[in-house]
């Protein structure tokens, strides 16, 4: 008993030992983490890429002045000039959908030498036009792949006048084809071309340059490209040459309105070249080299002026 009572005794200090320990020892605290601070970056700033403006072609009217419309393209292209759409009103319809294809300035100038206007003329005695147009028709799609207007590679429209109502018409879907033709049928030169319940003529009875058409489709700076035939009291003896002086008196009016919306208008020197002149086409893209070049320092500053 002696020797249970002693043993008990002895626990009970150790355990008030190890009590009175626990309640002195300092009791140990997790170190306190502070989590690294987190900064954003600024922004960096990003530079403004220019951004240049939508150039928009116009080719104006002039049956075989046209020939000068390619002169100024080639000029375009060899300066890194290169139009986002293009739009053309009977002789420029022609050279406009060509280009629309794909076809360069040197393209344009080796079909030009290589045409033969013969191909053109589907005589159509008697009627309501010497000629049905329909030879001009098949040339175009020949010449643009058998493209339809939507798929070209440049944007393109063409314009011809209703008939019935006297309103113009901007193709830019179907028959690349069909719209030359009817952009380029002069009144009892060419048949009217019929296209669902319409019928249509030469766009240069509206619009002999389109310009107005080009800011419709979307150009931020036109280039207007008049090959129009000033009236110069030449002989009008036959009717060819009659109509054409016609054409001359009507379109000089027209076009007074119309350039004004025109950021840049090139004139090409085509004194002596008359429409029905097809024998002068090599001095035609020359007229027009000549007038791009001229206005190549002023065409620079304006792209500039409309460049963000």
């Amino acid at each position: 008993m002696r020797f249970l009572s002693l043993s008990r005794a002895a626990t009970v200090t150790l355990l008030a030992a190890a009590l009175a320990a626990c309640q002195t020892a300092p009791v140990a605290t997790p170190p306190v983490v502070t989590p690294p601070l987190v900064t954003t970056p600024d922004p960096v700033a990003v530079p403004k890429v220019p951004k240049p403006p939508r150039i928009g072609l116009a080719l104006g009217g002039g049956a075989a002045r046209g020939f000068a419309h390619i002169g100024i393209i080639q000029v375009l292209e060899e300066n890194g000039i290169k139009p986002d759409l293009v739009v053309g009103t009977s002789a420029g319809s022609l050279v406009a959908a060509l280009y629309a294809s794909g076809k360069d300035g040197s393209a344009l100038a080796a079909t030009a030498q290589n045409m033969d206007e013969s191909m053109f003329t589907d005589w159509a005695f008697p009627g309501r036009g010497m000629i049905r147009g329909e030879a001009l028709a098949r040339f175009v799609r020949e010449q643009t792949g058998g493209k339809t207007i939507e798929s070209m590679k440049v944007p393109l429209g063409i314009v011809a006048t209703d008939l019935d109502n006297g309103a113009p018409i901007l193709f830019q879907r179907g028959d690349p084809g069909v719209a030359v033709r009817a952009s380029s049928a002069v009144p009892a030169v060419f048949q009217p071309v019929r296209i669902g319940t319409r019928e249509y003529v030469d766009g240069g009875l509206v619009s002999p340059v389109p310009v107005r058409f080009a800011r419709q489709m979307g150009a931020d700076l036109v280039i207007a490209v008049d090959i129009s035939a000033v009236p110069d009291g030449a002989a009008t003896g036959d009717p060819m040459r009659m109509l054409l002086q016609t054409f001359a008196i009507m379109g000089r009016s027209i076009n007074h309105f119309e350039l004004r919306e025109a950021d840049l208008v090139l004139r090409p020197k085509l004194n002596g070249v008359s429409g029905a002149d097809f024998t002068s086409r090599a001095k035609s893209i020359q007229a027009g080299r000549a007038a791009a070049t001229e206005a190549l320092a002023d065409l620079r500053n304006r792209i500039a002026a409309k460049t963000r």
